[in-house]
């Protein structure tokens, strides 16, 4: 199945959960409370490398950049610094993800995982969408925050019911999820400038 084909289906799978829009009001006490799920975008990555598909060839896939590892390193040590505290930190097979949520797990164990993967590195895309609801639907432990990183193109339909452009959701963007089983609520999107700038 091509690209276009997977991103067609995507659209055509995603069924609309409830979702804010704009800007959540004071979100880092909101966080520092517990009991959300943060969806991130892995970081900055380098555009002229092309992915292949391949789960485990760091080679045929897109990596972080250079910008894109300092960029993960200071949301990780802003999002210590506003003392959000993470539970269970998960993330997508693919490289550039586990890159991204080694450096935010802050030494935690990572759980690498199917549930996650991008759209493009498997060939079952209805069970890629309703494992990614599963993990955006369940509680964290009581008083910390799960972390999930992976990619824009499940989380939008997943999330919104449709594809997000790459300025809705850049690189680096964090979403606020609250888990309300069976379901959940998107609280909305911080852009890495408002999660540093915060913490500045």
């Amino acid at each position: 199945m091509g690209s276009v084909e997977r991103r067609a289906l995507l659209a055509l799978l995603a069924a609309a959960p409830v979702a804010a829009q704009g800007v959540v009001p004071d979100w880092v006490a909101l966080l520092r409370g517990g009991g959300h799920v943060l969806y991130m975008r892995h970081a900055i990555t380098d555009r002229s490398q092309v992915d292949t598909g391949r789960l485990g060839d760091r080679q045929g896939q897109r990596n972080l950049s250079h910008a894109g590892i300092a960029q993960a390193q200071d949301i990780s040590a802003a999002v210590a610094r506003l003392r959000i505290p993470l539970g269970a930190v998960r993330s997508s097979p693919v490289f550039r993800a586990v890159d991204t949520a080694g450096i935010m797990a802050r030494g935690m164990p990572v759980d690498v995982t199917m549930d996650l993967v991008a759209d493009d590195y498997t060939a079952d895309i209805p069970a890629a969408m309703a494992s990614l609801r599963r993990a955006l639907a369940t509680p964290p432990a009581p008083g910390r925050n799960t972390l999930l990183v992976g990619h824009i193109h499940k989380f939008g339909p997943a999330a919104m019911g449709r594809m997000l452009r790459q300025e809705e959701f850049p690189e680096g963007a964090i979403a606020i999820v609250e888990p309300r089983p069976p379901g959940f609520v998107l609280l909305g999107v911080l852009r890495p400038e408002e999660i540093l700038a915060a913490a500045a």
